[in-house]
């Protein structure tokens, strides 16, 4: 069997607390140090307050503030929404660490209720914002340099201008979020609480998914089958939660006036909906030379006729079944980041020395990974679900390179460090390049060569083909409800309907993956949130291959854009590597790194 070019610890070897080592936990206490701490208290009174304070100082008075007196007021609001930001992240994170304790979930449930009723007062704040004429605020900008460096935070906020509502109506869509959030809790503890059994064992969803990049095809197997069976016996309650989620989006964007279910995102990401299609549709004329081809090298390599969805993930046979400890993963990627920049490996290293990841499986967590921000005032949280595999390593310097960015961006305050998803992925998806080339630079022979290519190519495919084909079933499901109510089995259609055309006819479906929708967060949580993904891998490898050029002084203007945060469009970040993501042409720059890593493997056969 081949080794990869790290040390690795053997599959098999026995299972326990410590089979990856000693994998850190959160301290939350950065945040509280307790959900009966006075500091959270005090913080909810204070909110309270000044909530009721800061509209009776300033509703109906917007239009006739002084620049520096819109000044303190926008001051203002960026401390409220840092208190009730870290009052949320805490309540937030706590939850995710056990999903199924019935006291944290209570406890969530009632700060984001207190948190709803004392910011109801404040409505009004970007209600009176967008009334503002744009000559007199462009005055006021040129009289306090203070106040416009805010500029981007009003121009994000004045986009929603054409698709205000009354005040009234406003208030009352605010005081209803409660209600939406209930539906997301609906969708976490539902997932969260499945039981799989594979093969006598007993595992939670993210154990059981695990098993689809297993190197025994039957345990594969049997994991998908029990996917599929566990979703088909619950798919009447996820149908219901996306029927109702996606419904209650179609009215507000009625009501909005939206010309399309995708526009609030676009609005929310500061990107121009030409940019995402344009992206789109490069991605999808690719899936030929992307995802058809490779997986039909795949099926080749697997000896296999033809591949079903649980081959998909599989490793690749010459490829050791081994696991990678925690130390060695921790050694891997910060040798990365330091070989990059050791300014990035001091950045990232208190994430491993604070309390800042959370990195094993536990009952009851939330499944998957993130970077949680929380608030300018304390420091991200990274969450995994680390069971060990080589793939788990390049999650680790996703999650991390998404909290070096958060700590980076924290420099521009509450309102303008805040990314758009679109560049968001930016940091994240660099980290996992990084990673990615330092252990292919270490490959010792062909073979090793050709499994971290393949590694790397299997990645980038679920992140651009597979989050396009992800975004087109939204599309179509969004189009869809807005005709009807949709059934299971409507649903299950439509998610069919982009399978075999973004991963070729080296598959064949199994009875029951039409129903493999039902686990995706993303399609509850935040609407047509993948195409970030797309992005951020195209944008990433323009980006990597102007670094691979030598560009002088690369490192500095990159951490100069991490640091920008949401404080400047992706057109501003991108002009001094000489890139516009508005061109067509920079998405096939991106594509076309894939399609030659494909080239670099068939030439290989």
């Amino acid at each position: 069997m081949l080794n990869l070019p790290f040390p690795v610890r053997d599959a098999n070897a026995s299972s326990g607390a410590n089979e990856f080592g000693d994998l850190p936990e959160w301290d939350l206490s950065d945040l509280y140090k307790g959900d009966d701490a006075p500091e959270l208290t005090a913080d909810l009174e204070w909110l309270e307050g000044e909530c009721a304070a800061f509209a009776a100082d300033y509703e109906g008075k917007l239009a006739a503030l002084s620049a520096s007196d819109l000044l303190t007021c926008v001051q203002r609001h960026e401390k409220i929404s840092q208190t009730s930001g870290r009052i949320m992240s805490y309540a937030g994170l706590r939850y995710y660490q056990l999903t199924t304790d019935a006291e944290r979930a209570q406890f969530m449930a009632n700060m984001q209720e207190k948190l709803t009723n004392f910011s109801t007062p404040l409505v009004f704040f970007t209600l009176e914002l967008n009334r503002i004429e744009d000559d007199t605020l462009s005055d006021a900008f040129a009289e306090n340099a203070e106040l416009a460096r805010y500029e981007p935070v009003f121009r994000r906020i004045r986009a929603m201008k054409p698709h205000q509502l009354s005040d009234e109506l406003e208030k009352f869509l605010h005081d209803l979020g409660v209600v939406g959030d209930a539906w997301e809790r609906l969708f976490d503890e539902t997932i969260a609480g499945l039981t799989f059994n594979v093969n006598g064992e007993e595992l939670n969803i993210e154990g059981t998914l695990n098993f689809l990049t297993d190197p025994d095809r039957e345990k594969r197997e049997a994991a998908a089958r029990e996917l599929a069976e566990v979703f088909a016996e619950n798919i009447k309650i996820f149908a219901r939660v996306h029927n109702t989620a996606t419904k209650e989006k179609e009215v507000i964007d009625r009501w909005r006036n939206m010309p399309s279910a995708q526009t609030g995102r676009h609005l929310s990401n500061d990107v121009e909906p030409e940019v995402v299609e344009a992206l789109r549709d490069a991605v999808v004329a690719a899936y030929p030379k992307l995802s058809h081809r490779y997986y039909e090298l795949k099926r080749k390599w697997l000896g296999l006729d033809v591949m079903q969805v649980w081959d998909r993930n599989a490793p690749l046979p010459m490829e050791d079944p081994t696991t990678v400890d925690w130390d060695t993963a921790q050694n891997t990627v910060m040798d990365a980041y330091n070989a990059f920049d050791p300014r990035m490996g001091e950045l990232a290293e208190p994430f491993f020395s604070k309390g800042w990841i959370d990195a094993g499986v536990k009952p009851g967590k939330a499944p998957g990974a993130f970077a949680h921000p929380t608030v300018t005032s304390v420091h991200p949280y990274v969450m995994l679900n680390y069971l060990g595999k080589p793939r788990d390593v390049m999650t680790l310097a996703h999650e991390l390179g998404h909290g070096v960015h958060q700590v980076l961006a924290a420099e521009q305050g509450e309102m303008l460090s805040s990314t758009p998803l679109t560049l968001a992925e930016t940091a994240s998806v660099f980290g996992e390049m990084l990673t990615f080339r330092a252990m292919l630079d270490k490959a010792e022979t062909q073979e090793q060569r050709k499994i971290l290519l393949a590694g790397k190519v299997e990645d980038m495919i679920n992140t651009v083909v597979r989050q396009i084909a992800f975004y087109d079933f939204e599309c179509k499901l969004h189009a869809a409800r807005r005709e009807s109510e949709l059934t299971p089995e409507d649903i299950n259609a439509l998610w069919m309907s982009v399978q075999a055309e973004s991963l070729g006819d080296a598959f064949e479906y199994m009875d029951g993956y039409e129903t493999f929708w039902a686990y995706i967060p993303h399609f509850v949580h935040s609407p047509f949130y993948v195409y970030a993904y797309a992005f951020g891998d195209g944008l990433v490898n323009a980006l990597y291959a102007v670094y691979a050029e030598g560009d002088e002084g690369f490192e500095d203007k990159y951490f100069e854009m991490l640091k920008a945060g949401g404080s400047k469009h992706h057109s501003e970040l991108l002009a001094p590597f000489g890139l516009d993501a508005s061109d067509p042409k920079f998405w096939d720059k991106g594509l076309s790194m894939i399609s030659s890593m494909i080239d670099e493997l068939e030439a290989m056969e």
